[in-house]
């Protein structure tokens, strides 16, 4: 049988992330629910639909440190502390990035946006606790769809620091 080409995954029902993560061979399992536009919180929205803790469920946010966007992976069970992603990289200062930069550089739209796959390959920080789990979840690149890896091939294949980035 003949191996599928990126764009042929991807035509397939195969988004950039479960590309990436098939071209790997790294061990995933896909997660879809129907996506509700009026939930307030796609985190939670995921977790509650999925029936899974929602400290294993992770949610991909974009900031800017320095002028530089930066992907942060925290649990959807709290908060993306700033401060500490700023550190954990080396900078001073972060903020929230632009929804629509953020889009453009990582070619996900808000709610959908994955660690892997990204069009441009950003430094990437997963929050510290990822290690307590066998498996976390991930956005897979589009709403409604998520994928549960090793946090340790996460941070493999998206060459991510490890840092307490998150909080209560």
């Amino acid at each position: 049988m003949a191996k599928k080409s990126k764009k042929q995954q991807q035509q397939s029902g195969g988004t950039p992330a479960t590309v990436a993560l098939t071209a790997a061979g790294v061990a995933y399992t896909t997660h879809s629910y129907d996506h509700d536009p009026a939930h307030p919180s796609y985190g939670e929205e995921a977790a509650e639909a999925m029936g899974v803790s929602p400290d294993r469920v992770f949610k991909t946010l974009v900031a800017d440190v320095d002028g530089k966007l930066t992907v942060a992976v925290v649990p959807v069970a709290g908060q993306l502390d700033l401060k500490a992603l700023a550190a954990a990289v080396g900078g001073k200062r972060a903020v929230m990035a632009d929804p629509a930069s953020a889009e453009r550089t990582t070619g996900y739209v808000r709610g959908g946006i994955s660690p892997l796959g990204q069009r441009r390959t950003l430094p990437t920080v997963l929050d510290a606790s990822a290690s307590a789990h066998p498996t976390i979840c991930v956005s897979a690149g589009r709403r409604g769809l998520e994928v549960e890896l090793s946090p340790d091939d996460l941070a493999k294949l998206t060459n991510a620091t490890l840092a307490p980035i998150g909080r209560a």
